[in-house]
């Protein structure tokens, strides 16, 4: 498709009226809830997707090894988190203040590695899914089959953000469309060529999303309609190469 807005854009909350577990089938709980149509871009928060695929941790079952123990010390943090923290981590970015920035096991760098304990059980916290670009693309295919529908999914989840107040929804896996809607070689109003502007469009969409998901309200999806996206060249890569990158 191409990015096209010729309608108004409608951002659609769509309730669960449970707390997800193994036994759920996401696609099916959201088909129940609200009917989708063809060209309609899922956002999905993150932590419905851990509670399906079992990436919840009884903080009972860890077992904190020395190097928690010693930032916990320092940080005031449960140690058990700690250790979840560094186990979902390639490397440790910074720590400051009780905060633990570090670079995922999948790359994101973000605050304690996405170990959450909000919206979970007490003695429980949540971890990132594994590989949120999969868990995008079975709950797409299981649309399709089920309604025949072509619609694109987002995972999304809270980040905090270098130089800037406040968290924002960002996207940690897609399905179905381009991740960036690039710009470069168009022309500009001025009939100049842009060279490197490149928008986050998965991202953009989850930050919008959110506002109508929130954090209290059972909506853990949302239905972003007449939003024409593109699908073509298929790439939802939103992670900058190390090479490319100036703070690394």
């Amino acid at each position: 498709m191409d990015i096209s807005i010729d309608k108004q854009l409608n951002i659609l909350p769509v309730h669960i009226g449970k707390e997800i577990d193994s036994t759920d089938n996401i696609a099916k709980l959201i088909l129940e809830s609200e009917s989708v149509c063809d060209g309609d871009i899922l956002v999905i928060a993150q932590k419905i997707i851990s509670k399906q695929e079992g990436r919840i941790v009884n903080l009972e079952s860890v077992t904190p090894s020395l190097l928690a123990e010693g930032i916990s010390s320092q940080y005031q943090k449960d140690p058990r988190i700690v250790e979840l923290i560094l186990r979902e981590s390639k490397r440790i970015v910074r720590m400051a203040r009780g905060v633990m920035i570090v670079e995922t096991n999948h790359g994101f760098v973000c605050a304690n590695a996405g170990v959450d304990e909000s919206n979970a059980p007490p003695g429980h916290a949540t971890l990132l899914p594994a590989d949120s670009n999969r868990s995008a693309e079975l709950i797409r295919k299981e649309i399709l089959q089920m309604t025949k529908k072509n619609v694109a999914v987002i995972i999304s989840d809270t980040f905090g953000r270098p130089f800037r107040l406040g968290q924002t929804n960002v996207a940690i896996g897609v399905s179905g469309m381009n991740s960036i809607l690039d710009y470069a070689g168009t022309l500009d109003s001025f009939d100049k060529t842009l060279r490197v502007t490149a928008i986050a469009v998965a991202d953009e969409l989850s930050g919008a999303a959110e506002l109508v998901m929130q954090k209290n309200t059972r909506c853990p999806v949302a239905i972003i309609r007449n939003y024409g996206f593109s699908s073509d060249n298929f790439s939802n890569n939103l992670i900058r190469p190390e090479n490319e990158d100036l703070f690394r």
